[in-house]
């Protein structure tokens, strides 16, 4: 069975959520992104380098430790890495504002 082909973020990021169903999971992904933002932010206010080499272990760190021990799935990352990427922005934006909630019913 062939794997579907999304063609925009709007029709890929229910698909996201439905691999991001666990709750120590979307913590793990919240914590990544978060460190990810303070990072990027800290590199560049101190025009430190360093900070930016580590965004991707932390990003992808916290991520993948929620896939593989938590959700126990495969990270979207690895087949549609732009729209993952994108969509671990919204999911941070939507645990943040409230539109989303860590614990899923």
């Amino acid at each position: 069975m062939e794997a579907k082909k999304y063609k925009s973020l709007q029709e890929f990021y229910p698909f996201y959520l439905s691999e991001h169903q666990n709750t120590t999971s979307r913590i793990l992904h919240f914590i990544g992104t978060a460190l990810v933002v303070l990072s990027l932010i800290t590199g560049v206010l101190f025009h430190d380098w360093r900070f930016l080499l580590v965004i991707p272990f932390l990003g992808y760190g916290f991520a993948w430790v929620g896939h593989f021990f938590f959700e126990k799935n495969k990270p979207a990352t690895f087949q549609y890495p732009g729209y993952s990427l994108a969509s671990d922005f919204m999911l941070f934006w939507d645990l943040l504002s409230g539109k989303q909630n860590f614990k899923v019913k």
